[in-house]
């Protein structure tokens, strides 16, 4: 008999060939303009081909994002839009990332459970009569303040106490249930906090982590609204795409499971600032001053196992804490390098925004 690692490794290869043998399948990504979506939808481009990956979203795109490739208006909440737009373009494939962030889902919970769980309900429908592989993050938000906190499992309790969890709980079960009854071709990973110098936040408890290098070049100081002890897992944005289209892309013969733990590295306020001090400037100083978000955090996994992940399709992330903080300086240094020296001043809305997930 082949050993089980063996037979998904085998299985993996072979699917690569199958994908670069046959038709290329045609991918809709929901929520293509948020922060991930932009660069999910150009890494599928570059792969499947530009005409074969069709971004939406409900917002407008910049001249640049209409000219890669197709994008359409799509509601989440609207099925039958959804389902013209499947049938029109003959989708194959639908990567979800439409959902409404920790953050912002306590500010608006009818906003987030109408978004995260009916949205979500009308893409898994739109699954199951069209017979798509369906692909919908998850998140560590999704477990509670009862959760184990340290090598959280991929199965464990799971009792969140924010919207954005709770709806995506019910995402992931609801997703594995289709996949059970109707034989939906469901796939989902929980993100740790995902950290970008290309996008804007999207109303995450993590976004510090992102905010923290635009301050330290800008002001060499900052304001951090989570306690200085609080970790996290986090991973940068290339590790999480990676991830992503492995998980996409892995032939469902070597998915022992439907919903993945991903886990990167892990740092605090403090760490991620000595990091700073270290890297950049050893006069950064940063000050805490909790707001809501510190009752979120407190109810996350300070890190996650993930060796399901590793051995069923590969995930493998390359940056750790320092990786990130390098990265992220060598991105936004010439941004505000030569505004220092010609605008002194220069205003929040004329600095490219960055994003951070949850």
């Amino acid at each position: 008999m082949i050993p089980l690692q063996q037979f998904r490794a085998l299985a993996r290869v072979s699917f690569a060939r199958r994908l670069s043998t046959n038709v290329r399948p045609r991918v809709l990504v929901t929520g293509s303009l948020g922060q991930l979506g932009s660069t999910m939808v150009n890494t599928l481009r570059a792969k499947f081909g530009q005409e074969n990956v069709v971004a939406s979203d409900i917002k407008k795109p910049t001249l640049e994002q209409r000219s890669t490739g197709p994008y359409v208006y799509a509601d989440v909440l609207n099925y039958r839009a959804l389902e013209q737009i499947v049938v029109d373009y003959g989708i194959d494939w639908v990567v979800h990332f439409s959902a409404i962030l920790s953050a912002a889902g306590e500010r608006n919970p009818s906003l987030g459970l109408n978004v995260n769980i009916n949205g979500f309900q009308n893409v898994l429908e739109l699954a199951k009569n069209h017979k798509l592989r369906l692909l919908s993050p998850s998140t560590m938000g999704a477990f509670g303040p009862t959760t184990p906190k340290d090598m959280t499992p991929d199965l464990t309790i799971m009792r969140p106490n924010t919207i954005y969890g709770i709806s995506k709980v019910h995402m992931e079960l609801l997703g594995e249930y289709y996949c059970e009854k109707f034989g939906v071709d469901f796939r989902s990973l929980r993100y740790p906090g995902i950290i970008s110098a290309d996008s804007p936040p999207g109303g995450g408890t993590t976004d510090y982590a992102v905010d923290i290098f635009h301050a330290a070049l800008k002001d060499n100081r900052y304001t951090c609204f989570l306690n200085a002890d609080t970790r996290l897992p986090m991973a940068y944005i290339d590790d999480c795409i990676t991830g992503t289209m492995q998980l996409l892309e892995a032939p469902a013969e070597a998915l022992t499971q439907r919903t993945y733990n991903v886990h990167a590295c892990a740092f605090s306020p403090a760490e991620l600032a000595r990091e700073i001090c270290d890297q950049h400037s050893n006069d950064f100083a940063i000050d805490y001053v909790p707001d809501f978000r510190q009752s979120i955090a407190d109810t996350w996994p300070r890190t996650m196992a993930d060796l399901a992940a590793r051995n069923d399709w590969g995930w493998n992330p390359v940056f750790g804490t320092s990786d990130i903080v390098r990265t992220m300086l060598d991105k936004l240094e010439p941004v505000y390098k030569p505004a220092s020296i010609a605008q002194p001043s220069l205003g929040a809305s004329e600095v490219p925004s960055a994003a951070v997930g949850h």
